[in-house]
């Protein structure tokens, strides 16, 4: 490895060699993805993508590491790999700017065996639909037809007919929390690698469902039934003799276009186990479609707070899941907030501690730096984004602590008002794992109650948890579907048309 390591610093990787004399295949890898709320009023931006070119990508992919096998089984060009905070719309010249850093990364550095996309698939951008299908359609006519292409995928994302036309081999996450994100995008690379060095190449037959159903992910979560059994059937199925893979797509739910809706795929070498096995998938998740509920107890904000106040189980999680940042919300929604600084319960410091799970303000952030911590403040926060369901919010309080180096967040700051801690981030943030909490010197564990924006509790959060509910909140991902205004989705579609007809749930062979 070392040896080969050499030959590409000194000669390039067009002279890198198999153990047995061939060339190893050139491999490019490209990625851009992000969850897009077309309910959001929020607008992404370039830099929001934290994009990542040439071999810092490979950061992403830990078992891509220097010393690992994969890494030596091609030659990896890593091109531009793109990767946001779940929000609102794509601004159309963030996108352009981004795929067109792609596009002249894949000119310059061709030709390839195969390329790695990595995308999630819920992307909206300002007057485009299918960005994704547009992706990689502007992909194939740089690099041709007869180059392979893996493409791996939350199962939350969306796969439209043309992207389904443009990749050869296709998968996405089998859970949800996606505890399994670096199995699935390494297995999209195995198969690539697998089908190029056997000389299989393409997959002889693809097959796709449309499935009309549109659910969130807090209802279709693996963690519980019907979903838990509908997806431990994909992996025994993506096992057969003649199939490459299987997948089962929920899609996004807060996305207001043609393409948003279930989907199963089945890619293979045998036509009838391809095309039957996606029939059967399809069928199971149709048949589920009454069973499905949201994972944890819901209720109204003032519902989850009073069993949270009453209950002995500590820490009591509530999810302010409407203006939720892992699936879309802007995250500077303030109407909790002002909520919980309206009640009396948590007006003085022996009060129930809660930590809240955050609202952006950089003014409050300027304020507690200029006071250190142990400090007192007095600024507003919030709604600079999302302002219509509350205003911005006035937090006055104690510096409790100041963080700076955070990727999404740059700084952050704790402000305790009464007896809330309350995580102020210059920019929003998702606040998913024990560390985001700890770095700033805070215990969920001895908390009275933890409030985050988020809608399922992941993993960290999850094990924490002493008991937990959900609040229908208001936000970019309102968790009522039936409540939104879709004008654009295909109908009849479940739950909208409760009484629709029974569906065709005949494989197509994608050409």
């Amino acid at each position: 490895m070392r040896y080969f390591l050499f030959l590409f610093l000194a000669f390039g990787p067009v002279v890198l060699r198999a153990q047995g004399g061939s060339r190893l295949p050139r491999i490019a890898i490209a990625g851009i993805a992000i969850e897009s709320s077309t309910f959001s009023p929020a607008v992404t931006l370039e830099e929001a993508f934290h994009a990542k070119y040439g071999s810092v990508a490979f950061s992403s992919y830990p078992f891509l590491a220097v010393d690992s096998p994969l890494r030596g089984r091609a030659v990896w060009v890593p091109t531009v790999l793109a990767r946001a905070l779940p929000g609102g719309r794509v601004a159309r010249e963030a996108y352009e700017a981004i795929v067109g850093k792609t596009l002249d990364s894949l000119r310059k550095n061709g030709p390839f065996d195969g390329i790695y996309l990595d995308i999630h698939g819920a992307m909206s951008v300002e007057g485009l639909d299918d960005p994704e299908g547009d992706y990689i359609v502007r992909i194939r006519k740089v690099v041709g037809k007869g180059v392979l292409i893996s493409t791996s995928m939350d199962l939350h994302g969306n796969v439209s007919w043309r992207l389904a036309q443009n990749t050869d081999f296709i998968t996405c996450y089998r859970m949800a929390p996606h505890e399994d994100a670096m199995e699935t995008k390494q297995r999209a690379i195995v198969t690539l690698l697998d089908r190029i060095q056997s000389g299989k190449g393409k997959p002889t037959y693809k097959a796709y469902v449309k499935v009309p159903i549109l659910l969130p992910g807090e209802k279709t979560s693996t963690r519980i039934e019907p979903a838990k059994s509908v997806y431990k059937a994909v992996a025994p199925a993506a096992a057969q003799k003649g199939v490459i893979d299987a997948s089962i797509w929920i899609g996004y739910a807060w996305a207001d276009e043609p393409r948003n809706h279930a989907v199963v795929m089945v890619t293979g070498d045998e036509k009838e186990v391809v095309t039957g096995t996606a029939e059967r998938l399809a069928r199971s998740f149709w048949e589920a479609r009454n069973g499905f509920a949201f994972v944890a107890p819901t209720g109204t904000l003032d519902e989850c707070l009073a069993k949270a106040l009453a209950s002995t189980k500590h820490p009591y999680f509530i999810s302010d899941c409407g203006d939720n940042p892992t699936a879309g919300g802007a995250g500077d929604v303030t109407w909790t907030l002002k909520q919980l600084l309206g009640r009396k319960e948590f007006q003085s410091e022996g009060g129930p501690s809660l930590i809240y799970a955050s609202i952006p303000g950089p003014k409050v952030v300027e304020a507690a730096v200029a006071a250190g911590v142990g400090g007192r403040i007095d600024a507003e926060a919030g709604a600079a984004v999302d302002s219509r369901f509350a205003g911005p919010v006035r937090l006055s309080g104690v510096v409790e602590a100041i963080k700076t180096g955070d990727e999404q967040a740059e700084v952050e700051v704790v402000v305790r008002v009464g007896s809330l801690h309350i995580i102020v981030p210059r920019k929003r943030k998702s606040y998913r794992t024990k560390e985001d909490y700890s770095r700033l010197g805070l215990e969920p564990l001895k908390a009275d109650i933890v409030m985050v924006k988020m809608g399922y509790l992941e993993p960290d959060l999850y094990a924490m948890q002493a008991d937990w509910t959900m609040a229908l909140t208001p936000g970019g991902v309102d968790q009522n579907l039936e409540g939104l205004t879709y004008k654009r989705i295909e109908r009849p579609m479940f739950p909208f048309d409760k009484k629709m007809a029974e569906p065709d749930l005949k494989a197509k062979l994608v050409e």
